[in-house]
């Protein structure tokens, strides 16, 4: 094809100066990136103080995380999309912008439903900012230095999901749960400023077609409902008529989404992308892959605060041994995938990260620190592999010209194998715990009236926290608080073994992975 034939700009041109410079570059939507993921991880610390404030239930702090996830997943593609088009430098730079200020105004609201609404802004604004940061590398550096790119680019996410429980409990402690979210305003003022004076612009050749609104409305509304129905699967039950009706009906509008990109002449997600077998294979293992990460964290971090009563601070110290391997692996996995290919990376980090988590069974409610690092950091250097390989399995194996739109596909992988993995492990625990709880109570010395009568604490039970009962004595309420733990681990302990189980599979999926050709497809017009 004509298009095969043409060659992109040379990516590393004037690299004498700042501007167009690929490292000053990778500074640039680092820094982005760094503010996105510690926005991800703080505003779980500041919850509790949310809620003691503002008089928030469990399900408004549900939906000030969900909020942001569905907007962010439903239109991470159409961001990436946007920069094809628009320019990359430009759009990043107006999410950037928009990030920074939508934090401010969420620390500004006072009340919980403006919260809960600019953070689904927040996540507009997120996904014009996360796609290009990987489009805007792909035209920066040469195709022997791109898998190194991605690796420190990885690592600087790896860095703010590291240090964010940690800056959020300090924050959260000894300022206000307003800082969590005002941090970002300097994050971004740093980032637009580094951005204005380094970046070059880029885009698509494709930039008179018109938008595929069509492909836009079905992708963000199939996406949303199905993301929803999961998310309130929990409440609801799997097998709540709501649940199926809105899963199916988000299934059946995403089908529908794919055949209209099959017939119009610029389609928002080309379905070509999917013939290529790395990028379909290495989507489908980043969802897997992110299934287990973030439903693990959840519930880890419910053990140790809730079983183990480590102090939010504590337990983000306590998980430092995942993050900072995913952080220190990052550029490692980058050296690795740029010698080898993305294959044999995903493939070991998939195997550490399965094994990792089977291994994880075998915590108990006793269980010290001891216990849990040496699998904590095994499943930070698998995941660490993962990210980082998968991205070149996904961008690097797509043309030029549909980079954005790639690493859109890559997030937006990323963010649903997250919430779909908090949504159903979360489901598998809870209806183990809800299977084994009377027995565990009765096990551990309560009594069977008073077992029997705590059925109704299900859902407290399936958070690690045991119910106080009323005129209990201690010995009474010592059995119960053990027994409930007991529970817990046990549906912790299923959550895990379907979490590992699925990793090992994805493993498997991995095999068929090959490295991408960042010579191939059309290039890059470099202002």
């Amino acid at each position: 094809m004509a298009d095969d034939q043409r060659t992109r700009s040379a990516p590393a041109e004037g690299t004498g100066g700042r501007r167009g410079n690929p490292w000053w570059t990778l500074t640039s939507v680092a820094l982005g990136v760094i503010m996105v993921g510690l926005d991800g991880t703080v505003v779980s610390i500041a919850n509790p103080r949310i809620a003691e404030d503002l008089g928030a239930s469990l399900t408004d702090l549900q939906w000030i995380t969900n909020s942001y996830l569905l907007a962010l997943a439903a239109l991470l593609v159409f961001g990436g999309k946007l920069g094809d088009r628009y320019g990359r430098k430009l759009i990043f730079l107006i999410g950037v912008v928009g990030f920074g200020l939508t934090s401010l105004a969420i620390g500004l609201v006072g009340n919980i439903v403006g919260i809960i609404a600019l953070r689904a802004l927040q996540g507009v604004f997120g996904a014009m900012l996360m796609p290009n940061t990987l489009a805007i590398l792909r035209g920066a550096f040469p195709p022997k230095e791109l898998n190194r790119a991605i690796g420190i680019w990885s690592g600087a996410s790896s860095i703010s999901i590291a240090g964010g429980p940690i800056i959020g409990g300090l924050l959260v402690e000894h300022v206000s749960w307003e800082s969590v979210f005002y941090i970002n305003v300097p994050m971004g003022a740093i980032a637009l400023a580094v951005g204005l004076a380094v970046l070059r612009e880029s885009r698509s050749e494709s930039t008179g077609q018109r938008h595929d609104i069509p492909g836009i409305i079905t992708l963000s509304g199939g996406l949303v409902g199905l993301v929803f129905g999961l998310i309130k699967a929990s409440t609801w039950g799997w097998t709540d008529p709501k649940t199926l009706a809105c899963v199916f009906a988000g299934l059946a509008v995403l089908v529908l989404f794919t055949v209209i990109e099959t017939r119009v002449a610029a389609p928002l997600l080309p379905m070509r992308l999917f013939g290529n077998r790395s990028i379909s294979v290495g989507s489908a293992v980043l969802v897997i892959n992110f299934f287990a990460l973030f439903g693990v964290l959840f519930f880890v971090t419910l053990f140790l605060q809730n079983v183990r009563d480590t102090s939010p601070i504590e337990t983000g110290v306590r998980i430092l041994p995942l993050t900072l391997a995913m952080m220190i692996m990052s550029p490692i996995a980058g050296s690795a995938t740029e010698r080898f290919g993305p294959r044999p990376p995903m493939v070991i980090g998939l195997v550490l990260s399965g094994t990792a988590l089977l291994l994880l069974t075998g915590l108990e409610p006793g269980s010290s620190f001891n216990a849990l690092w040496p699998s904590l950091l095994m499943l930070g250097i698998g995941m660490g592999l993962v990210i980082t390989a998968s991205a070149e399995a996904i961008v690097g194996n797509a043309p030029v010209d549909d980079a954005g739109v790639a690493g859109g596909l890559q997030t937006t992988a990323l963010q649903l194998g997250g919430v779909v993995g908090t949504a159903v492990l979360g489901s598998v625990l809870s209806s183990r715990v809800a299977s084994v709880m009377v027995d565990k109570l009765t096990g551990a010395g309560t009594p069977a009236e008073v077992a029997n009568r705590l059925t109704d604490s299900e859902q407290l039970i399936s958070q690690g926290v045991a119910p106080q009962v009323t005129g209990a004595s201690e010995s009474v309420q010592a059995a119960v608080t053990a027994g409930s733990h007991a529970a817990f681990m046990t549906g912790l302990h299923v959550s895990l073994v379907v979490a590992g189980i699925a990793t090992l599979v994805a493993a498997g999926l991995a095999l068929l992975v090959r490295r991408g050709d960042s010579s191939d497809g059309t290039p890059v017009v470099v202002h």
